[in-house]
């Protein structure tokens, strides 16, 4: 049985086998989360992001891929790509759902134990956070996994932290 915490922090900070990046289809950094794990984990992170895009042409919205940790606690960083809200008419939610599962099927199939996840999308993507926190609960509620023992949420901010904790 998986055991679900939450917490309010710095995903950065996590001592984790797998930290997830809400990060963007280049895989070149950005703002939010993206940029902060970039910055924090160094350039080991975005020479792993240049291969990566260079041999498929970056990650697309709901899709994750696999890098080192570089100076981050954590083994790994899994990046996922979350949907630009426009409304909620364009499959924002499978999408989203996409995110957590394509990340916990990556860390899962390469044996990892505990992974972090930061609030996808809720960013500058605008999702709303009450609907991407039910997305998120419910996508890990349906993941069976072998491996995978933990999955903790990682709240920036005192709103998604509420949410989560209502709904967890």
């Amino acid at each position: 049985m998986i055991k679900v915490r939450l917490i309010q922090g710095d995903i950065t900070k996590q001592e984790v086998d797998v930290i997830v990046n809400a990060a963007n289809s280049s895989l070149l950094g950005g703002g939010g989360v993206d940029g902060a794990i970039h910055r924090a984990g160094g350039a080991a992170i975005l020479e792993e992001c240049r291969k990566i895009r260079n041999k498929q042409g970056g990650c697309k919205t709901g899709e994750a891929v696999m890098t080192t940790a570089g100076n981050l606690p954590a083994k790994k960083v899994i990046h996922t790509v979350g949907p630009v809200w426009n409304g909620g008419g364009k499959d924002e939610k499978h999408l989203l759902s996409s995110c957590y599962l394509n990340a916990l099927k990556l860390a899962d199939e390469n044996e990892y134990e505990s992974v972090a996840f930061p609030n996808i999308s809720t960013g500058i993507y605008r999702f709303p956070k009450e609907e991407a926190a039910k997305v998120a609960v419910e996508a890990v509620k349906s993941f069976a996994p072998q491996h995978i023992k933990t999955i903790t949420f990682v709240c920036f901010d005192d709103d998604n932290f509420k949410i989560y904790e209502a709904l967890i």
